[in-house]
C-alpha cells in the first residue's frame, strides 16, 4: 500500500472517529439549543443559544427553580422540545392565585417572572414522577397550566449556562435565596 493510500485511509478514519465522538456527545452528554419564542422572559430571551446538560443531571436531584429542556408532553399537540421552569415536585400541592404561586399554601418568591399570571389554576397535586413546569413570562407560556404535567421521562437535559449573546455568556440567573425550599414545605 503506497503511503498517499495509507494517509487518506488514516484521514477517513480519524474523521469517522471525530463525528461518532461529536453524535455520541451531543447524543448523551451536551446539547446545544437556540430558544425560538419568548416564553421564558426575561431569563432567556428570544435566539439565546443554550448549552443542555443531557448526562450529569440525571445522577442529581432535579429541584424548583431548575430550566430544563423537554420533549413537549403529547397532550401537548406540539412537537418540539420546550424549555421551561420547574415549580411543582412531585407529591406537591401547587396553586395559582392572584397572580401568585402556592405550593403547599406557601407563597413562592419569583422575581424572574416578567409577566404574571393572568389566570386561576388548582391546587393540583402533582402526580409521582412528573414536574409541573411553568415558563417566566406565564400569560405567554405554552406551559403546565394549559397542557398538565411533565413526565419524567419527557426531561431532556438541565440548562447549563447561555453561550450567546456573548454579553449575557454565563449560568442563568438562580432562583433567590429565600426562595421556598423543600424543607420549608414539611
Amino acid at each position: 500500500m503506497n503511503k498517499i493510500v495509507k494517509t487518506v485511509i488514516e484521514w477517513i478514519v480519524i474523521i469517522g472517529i471525530a463525528f461518532g465522538l461529536s453524535i455520541l456527545i451531543r447524543n448523551f452528554v451536551v446539547d446545544t439549543r437556540i430558544v425560538p419564542t419568548g416564553s421564558m422572559l426575561p431569563t432567556i430571551q428570544e435566539q439565546d443559544r443554550l448549552i443542555v446538560d443531557r448526562l450529569f443531571y440525571q445522577f442529581q436531584t432535579l429541584g424548583r427553580g431548575d430550566v430544563i429542556v423537554f420533549k413537549a408532553p403529547e397532550k401537548s399537540g406540539s412537537s418540539e422540545d420546550l424549555v421551561k421552569r420547574i415549580i411543582g415536585l412531585p407529591g406537591e400541592k401547587v396553586q395559582i392565585k392572584n397572580s401568585k404561586v402556592y405550593i403547599n399554601e406557601a407563597e413562592l418568591k419569583e422575581p424572574y417572572v416578567h409577566n404574571i399570571a393572568d389566570y386561576e389554576y388548582g391546587p393540583v397535586t402533582v402526580p409521582a414522577n412528573s414536574y409541573l413546569v411553568l415558563g417566566d413570562n406565564r400569560s405567554e407560556s405554552y406551559d403546565s397550566h394549559k397542557w398538565g404535567f411533565l413526565p419524567a421521562e419527557n426531561i431532556l437535559g438541565k440548562v447549563l449556562i447561555r453561550y450567546w449573546p456573548l454579553n449575557t455568556i454565563g449560568p442563568l440567573e438562580g432562583p433567590p435565596a429565600d426562595y421556598l425550599s423543600a424543607k420549608e414545605q414539611s
